[in-house]
């Protein structure tokens, strides 16, 4: 069966702009609005340009915010303000921090790169432009594309929350390989933006046009409102010919792409690690089960697997490995649904376990690929927590016969831990992000290692003859990915040769090529769509990543030296890597610098301040000082106090209307209820009583908004009321009260209630064999809190209330009789049937950058 390769590229970019006043808000204009990429080669070379103006009769502010791949670096920033520019320049970190140090303590503020998903980045950048002025912001990066499960995908945010006069998103590709399947999608696309999309494509060529008029972005003829809001999407693969991959050659660089087709799989022996301790409880442990019974099905009748569990002990499902067979894979099912949290977290003993497992194995098949993969969602809190040592420990113990795969899941893993650990064993870490597809994300990761071809790669050049060679030799290929090798033609070379060695799961294989340099050059010559010296930024791009990803690893000495030849290189081609910063200087007067720098995952072990594609959305009512992540000391004072100035003048449309008023998921059933309350707002509303856990909790919905800004969880035993409100958290026990403020962390234990606040995001009261109850507190636009609970199989017949009854009276019905449409179902609830429709609302469970999720709606009255 013929192979397709999908290839595609991701981009994104989203544009917001602060208004402000409702009367004048289109006093900040973006009149032209331009997305230039071009593809060559796989290495993707983007341009965003955006034009405003201020049809004010005094200044304004207007702010550039723009999504890019975190993989990418960005290259060039410019403003030009009346004709005047001002460029952004790249400077070693340390250089540019001391700059911007010195203009903080003159009372300026910076700006700063953000991650903002699993992902993407945002760039943001704001000036104040005078009454009738125009300014032009320019945002260049580059991306060599990573191929993962047979495809790439080019795919453009497009956000510009109001019509645009001059929109256009141009998208050019150039593969000498040959284009063999080109196609568009969108999320947004109507008819009428239909006739907007232009393609032009040959062999090697392709040009997409999407060059909307006013009329067509416009939602209504009536209304003013935009339809550009969501995703623009770019898919297409390309021929492959040789089997020894393909060479090419710009200016005396080589760029060897590698990704054969057609191999036999090696078998897996593959061990699951999985995190059961007490903070995978709820949503977490849930998403794990169905992604680990969803992967069961993706084994092969060949591949051997077990699993391995851990808290504070550590137990093995078999003392074994077994084969894939239906029968083991069953029993393996039936095993994962019984998965349950409690307890602490021992990822030393739990690993150095499946090392055992796996150098005990017996009968495993001769060529086959033996990995671990590891998922975990806190620090090590039990056994060796030392993590240094750990990482010595898993790295002696493997000693290169495996791979080691780490999953951190959530903002509270050490993420630089697991990648360290998985690095130095041959593996690599991904983050696993709290949203509603986190089990489609476990599924994904696991697909994207499911299928090895090749082991012992060694990619062959001749040394004499080539300088600076990025990595050649390589543990593992998997199918759907591709092995990029670059370095210098050093000698005048009429032809360059190429060996590859490596291991197929039924014998060794060696291929050769021979490139001829001078017609390898010719292909590029004269092309329209190449920009400049591609292959020699492809070579420093991808020298750079793999510098600093040897350095996560290496020794201090050998840290120091691979840092500097990494900073040396991003500095030579004016790269923002994480070793460089890019200073941007405002206007005279204005007193105001921006420092953009590049932040890892590894810096993120908290999410960013803003939704994604929603920073414009301000919120009111209270200080700069309350958002959900404190900007570092001096940092984005100015842009606060805009915020500040603006955000009772200002609303765009209200995120809290995103947000259902109380969430729960049906016991035993796995599905999600939004309940929104019917009538005027109550002094309190009794939401949940349950006389067999002596637990009552009421609330208290704001007078401004729909919202929940009060509740009160009330406990018999021991007898202790908590009162939650956005202002603070007071516990009442004794005639005693304790006062516990948002803006820091906090654990109070009454008679073994424990009450625990996490700064700005949560408070959770918990006690044995008791349903614990969760408030997150939700910031945008206005303060509000979002009541759950967790193990709720505790909860006795008994419990009652508004939320209550439905997790002891509440069942769909399946009525043969009721011509139900696929988003309506009838519920019974308390021997009432209640008409439910499909929506989709953000879910307070989760961080304000996660993507809605879908629920049944319904409207109750108390």
């Amino acid at each position: 069966m013929e192979e397709r390769t999908l290839l595609t590229l991701t981009v994104f970019s989203s544009l917001i702009v602060l208004a402000e006043t409702i009367a004048q808000k289109d006093a900040i204009e973006i009149y032209s609005l331009h997305v230039d990429c071009k593809v060559t080669s796989r290495f993707a070379h983007t341009i965003i340009t955006s034009k405003i103006v201020n049809r004010a009769n005094e200044s304004r502010e207007a702010t550039f915010e723009v999504e890019l791949p975190k993989s990418a670096f960005i290259t060039n920033f410019s403003m030009s303000i009346d004709g005047k520019v001002y460029p952004g320049i790249i400077k070693e970190k340390a250089s540019a921090q001391k700059e911007y140090d010195t203009a903080v303590s003159h009372g300026q503020s910076a700006g700063l790169v953000k991650i903002t998903g699993r992902k993407l980045e945002q760039f943001h950048v704001s000036v104040s432009i005078a009454a009738a002025s125009k300014v032009t912001f320019e945002l260049a990066y580059e991306e060599l594309l990573k191929r993962q499960l047979g495809k790439f995908e080019l795919l453009i945010k497009v956000r510009p929350k109001q019509l645009v006069k001059h929109f256009q998103i141009d998208v050019h590709i150039f593969e000498p390989q040959g284009i063999r399947f080109l196609e568009t999608d969108s999320t947004f696309m109507t008819n009428e933006l239909t006739e907007a999309l232009t393609k032009v494509q040959n062999e090697t060529k392709a040009h997409i046009l999407f060059k909307p008029t006013v009329d067509q972005q416009k939602i209504n003829p009536e209304l003013d409102e935009t339809l550009l809001n969501g995703d623009f999407v770019v898919r297409y693969d390309v021929e492959r010919g040789a089997t020894a991959g393909d060479i090419q050659i710009v200016n005396g660089y080589f760029v060897h792409y590698f990704a054969p087709r057609e191999m036999p799989v090696f078998p897996k022996n593959v061990i699951f690690v999985i995190d059961r301790s007490g903070s995978m409880a709820g949503r977490k442990i849930e998403q794990t089960r169905d992604a680990l019974l969803k992967i069961l099905q993706d084994l092969r009748p060949e591949d051997h697997f077990s699993f391995i569990t851990f808290n504070s002990k550590v137990a093995e499902w078999k003392s074994s490995l077994l084969q894939a067979t239906a029968d083991n894979v069953a029993s393996a099912a039936g095993f994962v649904q019984t998965l349950s949290p409690s307890g602490g977290t021992d990822i030393n003993r739990a690993l150095l376990t499946a090392v055992s497992m796996l150098d005990k194995a017996e009968r495993l098949p001769g060529r086959s690929v033996s990995m671990m993969i590891l998922l975990t969602d806190g620090q090590p809190t039990s056994g060796e927590s030392n993590v240094e040592v750990i990482q010595e420990n898993i790295q002696k113990a493997v000693n290169g016969k495996y791979a080691l795969f780490c999953l951190g899941f959530g903002f509270d893993v050490s993420y630089k831990f697991l990648e360290k650990m998985a690095l130095s064993n041959g593996g690599i870490a991904r983050r696993i992000y709290e949203n509603a597809d986190a089990a489609l994300q476990l599924q994904g990761f696991y697909q994207e290692v499911a299928t090895p071809i090749l082991m012992k790669i060694e990619m062959q050049y001749p040394e004499n003859a080539i300088e600076g060679l990025t990595k050649n030799n390589f543990k593992l290929f998997f199918e759907g990915s591709e092995i990029i090798v670059s370095g210098k033609i050093s000698n005048e070379l009429d032809l360059l040769p190429v060996e590859i060695k490596a291991q197929t799961h039924v014998s060794d294989l060696t291929l050769k090529e021979e490139a001829n340099v001078k017609e390898k050059e010719q292909v590029f010559q004269n092309q329209s769509y190449v920009f400049g010296n591609f292959i020699e930024r492809l070579w420093a791009y991808l020298t750079i990543q793999q510098l600093l990803e040897k350095s996560i690893s290496a020794e201090e000495e050998d840290k120091r030296t691979l840092e500097a030849q990494a900073l040396e290189l991003s500095l030579q081609y004016n790269f923002v890597t994480p070793l460089t910063s890019m200073v941007v200087t405002k206007p005279t007067g204005q007193q105001q610098t921006e420092l953009a720098n590049k932040p890892t995952e590894a810096d993120n072990e908290k999410p960013s301040s803003f939704p994604v594609g929603d920073a414009y959305r301000l919120r009111s009512g209270s200080p700069p000082g309350r958002w959900r992540s404190e900007p570092k000391s001096g940092s984005n004072k100015k842009l606060l106090s805009v915020v500040v100035r603006l955000r009772d003048k200002i609303r765009a449309q209200p995120l809290a209307n995103e947000y259902p008023q109380l969430l729960l998921q049906l016991p035993k059933q796995n599905e999600i209820i939004c309940l929104n309350t019917d009538g005027k707002p109550q002094p309190s509303l009794h939401l949940l009583s349950d006389p067999e856990q002596g637990l009552t909790v009421t609330g208290k919905l704001g007078d401004r908004i729909k919202h929940f800004v009060q509740f009160e969880i009330t406990y018999v035993n021991p007898p202790v009321r908590i009162h939650v409100s956005t202002d603070e958290i007071v516990l009442s026990h004794d005639n005693e009260s304790t006062r516990l403020p948002w803006t820091e962390s906090a654990t109070s234990t009454i008679q073994g209630l424990r009450v625990s606040v996490e700064k700005e995001r949560s408070v959770t009261a918990s006690l044995s064999d008791t349903v614990t109850v969760k408030i997150s507190f939700v910031k945008f636009p206005d303060d509000f809190l979002g009541l759950y609970f967790l193990n709720t199989n505790h909860f006795s017949d008994k419990v009652s209330g508004v939320l209550g009854q439905f997790y002891s009276k509440a069942q769909f019905e399946n009525n043969s009789n009721i011509n139900q449409r696929a988003d309506e179902r009838l519920l019974s609830v308390s021997g009432s049937e209640h008409k439910v429709t499909r929506r989709y609302k953000k879910d307070y469970r989760l961080e304000p950058t996660s993507d809605p999720v879908p629920c049944w709606s319904i409207h109750v009255t108390p």
